[in-house]
């Protein structure tokens, strides 16, 4: 072998040593930037020590969801007793209109919401005439009509056993409809019209404690929701009190497109917790300062104001990711720094910062 080919293997050598150096600083100054960009950072205000966000803001992509109000003219709520079981079980039930109650016992799960996606006035006739569920329950209970009237304490018991057989059951226990019995040219639209509430009741298979699985809301127009409570943020900022909800209730359409129009309900209880302001305002849970405004989703904690949801990408409650929120009141008590805009960054950056999230998704890390 000469010496040239000598010199062009020394060569090769080389250079493929000094690609991998490069290659090494590349990995190594990826790694800083990975950390530097989502490390936290620490400032002192006085006395305090705030821990602020991820350097970036995000605000921008997380879109409102739309909301409207509408008014539900009754209210459904278990009542807590020794027994709560088969053999007595008590609701607690108040209504702003004239309705009809109806009890069904074993009802089967997928028929049930084969008959809510029913239009109201389908299930109107059937209602009257007695064929609501018919066939698809295994024994009837309670059937009556009642005026208006506030909280009226009802008690139920179940004649005979009923055969839900093993888990996962076909049946749900216990299925209570309310129902107006207006006629249904007086009624508008988007006016609530059925209140259909799901309960389990515990027993010896299924030893979970007697509640509410679900209440869903049929409006005239046909629109089906799913009633979901919001959490209002509590002294605890490790989690929240189921008893300190606001008062609002969120109604998620069933079936619906991801982000489309959802609505707010009042609900009337006004427990809670957290700091309030001389007007009765909760405030922020973050900056203690300005009332809280937005309910975040999908956890529906109700515990930021506007200016610190900017600065957030996880709930400060529960840590779970924000993906999209609603406005539960106005804004402008917001001093005027809407001018203030985030930064545009070029198209590798978009796409290395979308990289970083779905490493840092597949990874499980917390921000």
């Amino acid at each position: 072998m000469d010496q040239k080919t000598i010199n062009m293997i020394i060569m090769s050598d080389d250079l493929s040593n000094i690609v991998s150096a490069i290659v090494v600083l590349i990995c190594f100054f990826g790694m800083i930037l990975f950390i530097t960009r989502n490390m936290m950072v620490l400032r002192v205000h006085g006395d305090d020590l705030v821990f602020h966000g991820p350097l970036h803001q995000v605000s921008p992509r997380i879109p409102q969801m739309n909301m409207m109000k509408v008014h539900i003219p009754f209210t459904f709520k278990l009542l807590e007793t020794s027994k709560s079981t088969y053999s007595e079980i008590q609701y607690s039930v108040s209504s702003q209109v004239k309705y009809s109650v109806q009890v069904f016992w074993g009802v089967n799960i997928k028929e049930l919401h084969v008959f809510l996606w029913r239009p109201w006035s389908a299930l109107r006739e059937m209602a009257l005439n007695g064929t609501l569920l018919k066939g698809h329950y295994q024994q009837p209970g309670l059937t009556l009509q009642k005026l208006v009237h506030t909280d009226e304490t009802v008690k139920l018991s179940l004649p005979a056993p009923l055969d839900l057989g093993t888990p996962p059951r076909l049946c749900y226990p216990l299925v209570i409809f309310l129902m107006r019995v207006e006629p249904e040219g007086e009624l508008h639209p988007d006016e609530t019209v059925a209140l259909i509430n799901v309960v389990h009741i515990k027993d010896s298979v299924c030893t979970l404690p007697t509640s509410i699985l679900a209440q869903y809301l049929k409006q005239a127009n046909g629109q089906l929701s799913c009633l979901k409570q919001l959490y209002l943020a509590t002294g605890n900022p490790g989690g929240y009190d189921d008893d300190a909800h606001i008062p609002l209730t969120l109604a998620e359409p069933v079936g619906g497109g991801g982000l489309g129009q959802a609505m707010v309900c009042p609900s009337g209880d006004e427990s809670g917790g957290g700091m309030w302001n001389t007007s009765g305002e909760q405030l922020c849970v973050v900056c203690q300062f300005f009332p809280l405004s937005r309910a975040l989703l999908p956890c529906r904690h109700t515990c930021i104001c506007a200016s610190c949801f900017d600065k957030l990408e996880r709930c400060p409650m529960c840590r779970g990711p924000i993906r999209s929120y609603f406005c539960i009141r106005s804004e402008e008590y917001m001093p005027m720094q809407s001018s203030k805009t985030v930064p545009e960054h070029g198209p590798i950056y978009n796409w290395l910062d979308n990289l970083n999230d779905r490493i840092i998704d597949f990874l499980g890390f917390q921000r």
